[in-house]
């Protein structure tokens, strides 16, 4: 069966909506429901009156995600959510046909029912070729690559998928790719591939000290909860002062891991703490993060990359040889 990405707003503004009334949502408000329309040539015909002022190819490239979304899409076809506002994954079963629904934000009036199985897969979980697709500019398109589905449900599942022989099948619509986060994620395996245990500890007070941050790395072994201590100011003294925990291993962080950083927090008289898992969050961890918001932080794969990528110049010259980086300049096609 096909798998296929649809996203929730360019910036991820809707997720939380899809995620919550178990849907997944376009925008294209202007065009209103489609259910009446019969035909892709109606498709056609209705989206070029609609957008007169459009260019051709711009009008052509919407109808194939419109079509796609209302009549080729299936039920029981896989869909992946590649989230925006976490650097994680969400994937789920179709369950519905379109429904249009005017209750909902402008931006996301046009649905389908959806299962989801999964929506806080770590995206360090799933194979860079599989990263690569997710990475489409396309707000829908279809994975069809390299046993996709087989390899996503395994990644459900908790399994580690297993790819015997890559093959690429040709795309049936042309698709852009994001090169910002086809970087990161490239950026984001290295590091994963690179940093364990102790030096994904030292990578991250590397960070902190670009950031102005005083640091003091724990050594290997023991370290009671805590891996780092950092404060601003040129002795460390001053506010905020941080007590860090940092987990490189794959697996998401509970809540009792949270509670733990709580309560080292206080043993230290520190003021805020920083937990660092680079295997990500358990939803139930994000929530109580939510309530604790100006005593502890998270910072997951993602997270940490941003904040690397913002202080970059400030490295030492050994870490920069270590991860090497070059910036670069590229235009941003159109949808």
């Amino acid at each position: 069966m096909a798998v296929w990405i649809v996203r929730a707003g360019g910036s991820g503004e809707h997720e939380e909506l899809a995620l919550d009334k178990k849907v997944v949502v376009i925008a294209w408000p202007e065009l209103g429901d489609l259910s009446k329309i019969k035909t892709r040539d109606d498709l056609k015909e209705f989206c070029f009156k609609t957008y007169p002022n459009e260019k051709p190819n711009t009008v052509l490239n919407w109808i194939a995600q419109l079509w796609n979304f209302r009549e080729t899409i299936q039920k029981g076809e896989l869909v992946v959510l590649p989230l925006k506002t976490r650097s994680a994954i969400a994937v789920g079963i179709v369950e519905g046909d379109y429904e249009y629904r005017p209750d909902y934000p402008e931006q996301a009036q046009h649905t389908r029912k959806v299962k989801w199985l999964r929506d806080d897969i770590p995206r360090n979980s799933f194979d860079q070729d599989l990263l690569y697709s997710f990475g489409a500019f396309l707000t829908v398109g279809r994975v069809r690559r390299n046993k996709a589905e087989e390899r996503i449900r395994a990644v459900v599942e908790g399994k580690k998928p297993q790819v015997t022989q890559l093959q690429v099948e040709e795309e049936t619509e042309e698709a852009t790719i994001d090169l910002e986060v086809v970087a990161r994620d490239y950026i984001m395996t290295y590091i994963g591939q690179k940093y364990k245990g102790h030096d994904f500890a030292e990578l991250v007070g590397h960070v902190l000290r670009a950031q102005g941050y005083k640091t003091r790395v724990s050594p290997p072994g023991a370290d009671g909860g805590v891996d780092i201590i950092a404060g601003k100011g040129q002795m460390g003294f001053d506010h905020p002062k941080l007590v860090v925990q940092v987990k490189s291993s794959s697996t998401q962080a509970d809540v009792k891991v949270f509670r733990e950083l709580q309560a080292v927090v206080k043993n230290f008289g520190a003021e805020q703490g920083l937990l660092v898992s680079w295997g990500g969050f358990t939803n139930s961890t994000r929530k109580e993060a939510e309530r604790h918001f100006f005593e502890i932080r998270l910072w997951d794969s993602g997270d940490l990359i941003e904040n690397l990528l913002k202080n970059y110049e400030n490295l030492p010259d050994d870490i920069k040889a270590e991860l090497p980086l070059k910036r670069i300049w590229t235009l941003v096609p159109e949808e």
